[in-house]
């Protein structure tokens, strides 16, 4: 598991947060699913335009494997931008490159944390961990993480859930 660095120092002299990124397993899934889908369909469109349009117009199918680099190269920015951190009142989870996204869900508003893991991504040693509060539009997701790390933070945010909530 990869650690983040902790936050800048504020004029009090306080840090931010101690931020965790993501296992690089997420990223070698998601990469493998890239080359599952782009290369079949280098192929496909070089043999097909290589027979009915000819050998000239068969090179065209080095657009797909444009996109794959490309989308290699964003994948690897898009799992470096995902991290989350635990604080004493809440969980920050924040994502995305162009988009920067920071949500913040407090323990206290939690209703269900769930952890899901598909067949991807157990074979890969992969689970994520789904946030559901009161508020459709504040349910958080971490996914890419390890099993034992997701059913930690299940428990511990399950745990703090209970004792934020009992005071309402």
């Amino acid at each position: 598991m990869e650690t983040g660095a902790t936050g800048p120092a504020t004029a009090t002299g306080a840090t931010g947060p101690d931020w965790t990124g993501l296992p690089s397993g997420l990223l070698k899934l998601r990469r493998l699913l890239l080359l599952v889908w782009l290369v079949p369909i280098t192929v496909a469109l070089a043999v097909l335009l290589g027979m009915f349009a000819g050998p000239g117009w068969a090179a065209f199918a080095v657009l797909p494997l444009a996109v794959l680099v490309w989308g290699w190269v964003l994948l690897g920015r898009n799992w470096r931008s995902w991290r989350y951190a635990e604080r004493a009142d809440d969980l920050l989870i924040s994502r995305g490159v162009l988009w920067h996204e920071e949500t913040i869900v407090p323990y206290g508003r939690m209703q269900l944390v769930e952890v899901t893991s598909g067949p991807l991504e157990r074979k890969f040693g992969l689970a994520s961990l789904q946030l559901h509060t009161a508020a459709a539009a504040t349910d958080a997701t971490i996914p890419g993480l390890a099993p034992a790390e997701a059913e930690r933070l299940r428990d511990r945010l399950t745990e703090l859930g209970e004792a934020r909530s009992a005071g309402l």
